[in-house]
């Protein structure tokens, strides 16, 4: 039998994943990650982080290391730009370069970040966060004393704050939201994380638009709808990401927020396929497309969609999880956030869970400093349970597993 060739267009965190499955499951063709940065595939969370703060080194990060990508015969091209995937021959094509056959295509794209669109100042003195390059960049500006503005208190804004506070810098941050991660862990929470934030000495301001920006001699001034201008030596903006869907559009893949797939990775093009940030999934768990740009779905939906790729049935739909190391806490966060909220444990002194339920079904979990509750929230989700043992800090959790009743939605 001719020797398979299976192709990943990006080469992160997704790509890696999927190459190390098809390896582990037994697949003895030839791999390619093909990714447009100069370097092999690396972990991108410690960037807002340890690697920011100056703790960890880019070797650190690495996910494939050169020992195990020989003795797997693993090729990866390095700073190659993909133009256009073949439909009906998938032939990868690539700038400047010779095409790859391959059989199976993996589309690992992941994301950009999202433009401010408002006049900005001199280039170098705003800052995205997504690279190593990004964070060699940032870390510049991130000198005791100096003023950094940050736009946006999402999940990335937030660390960006907490790194720079730690390393004596003086930061403001600017949400345009009333609430920080409002949408995303509802009201009551946001405000919780946000009072970390300022308990550490960050000026955090909400409902604010930013309406531009401009060079001054001393850095950059931001200006607000209404609000007093901010002075800064440089500014972070973090405001989300877009997928990056070009090559996938261009190939004649649906686009729709992301590449349109099934539950098992699968492009409306056979033998094409696509995971990671960049992949817009049907979950059947949440009976519609979903998209999601964290570390956890990259991990599942790279090895998931691998072996779809060698004919295996593997469906993930996982509840989405992310975690943030923000100043000496960890908060983790898992399901979806309602409008009811049973609280486990001492909010004032920050070490508590936040149970989200709807008519009694448990739908999230957010903890601070409490991963366990939510390796239990992992099992009892869509479960009926009572609020009062769910409030019980006596209560074993554990005991509810095998207990309780499993509801749809």
């Amino acid at each position: 039998m001719t020797s398979r060739t299976f192709v990943t267009v990006g080469a992160g965190q997704t790509a890696a994943v999927a190459a190390r499955t098809l390896r582990r499951r037994g697949f003895d063709g030839r791999i390619v990650l093909v990714g447009d940065e100069p370097y092999a595939p690396y972990q991108r969370p410690p960037l807002s982080k340890e690697f920011l703060a100056g703790t960890d080194t880019f070797d650190s990060l690495e996910i494939l290391p050169e020992t195990w990508r020989a003795d797997n015969d693993v090729e990866i091209l390095t700073g190659a730009e993909v133009t256009r995937v073949d439909a009906s021959t998938r032939s990868v094509e690539l700038a400047g370069r010779a095409p790859i056959q391959a059989d199976a295509v993996l589309f690992a794209t992941g994301g950009r970040p999202r433009a401010l669109p408002v006049p900005g100042p001199r280039p170098e003195l705003v800052h995205y966060l997504r690279t190593v390059e990004d964070a060699q960049r940032l870390q510049t500006a991130l000198t005791a004393g100096r003023r950094l503005a940050i736009i946006g208190a999402g999940f990335i804004g937030l660390e960006i704050a907490a790194t720079a506070k730690n390393l004596g810098v003086d930061v403001t941050v600017l949400e345009a939201a009333q609430v920080p991660l409002g949408g995303i862990l509802g009201p009551r929470i946001g405000a919780e994380v946000a009072r970390i934030h300022r308990d550490h000495g960050i000026d955090l301001r909400t409902g604010v638009g930013v309406d531009g920006m401009r060079t001054t001699a001393d850095g950059v001034v931001v200006t607000c709808g209404g609000g007093q201008p901010i002075e800064a030596d440089a500014v972070v903006i973090g405001i989300g990401i877009t997928p990056n869907t070009a090559v996938a559009s261009a190939s004649g893949l649906a686009v729709d927020d992301g590449i349109v797939v099934d539950e098992q990775g699968r492009t409306s093009i056979t033998g094409i396929y696509a995971a990671g940030d960049v992949a817009r999934r049907y979950s059947t768990r949440a009976g519609r497309h979903v998209r999601h740009d964290h570390f956890d779905n990259a991990n599942k939906q790279g090895a998931a969609v691998a072996n779809a790729m060698l004919g295996r049935d593997a469906v993930n739909d996982d509840a989405p999880w992310c975690w943030s190391d923000q100043y000496d806490h960890n908060i983790q966060f898992l399901g979806a956030a309602t409008a009811d909220v049973v609280i486990r444990g001492d909010v004032d002194a920050l070490d508590f869970t936040a149970f989200y339920v709807d008519d009694d079904a448990l739908r999230g979990v957010f903890t601070v400093d409490r991963g366990e509750d939510v390796m239990v929230g992992r099992e009892l989700l869509g479960r009926r349970v009572e609020r009062a043992v769910l409030e019980d800090e006596d209560a074993d959790l554990w005991d509810l597993v095998d207990t309780e009743e499993v509801v749809s939605g």
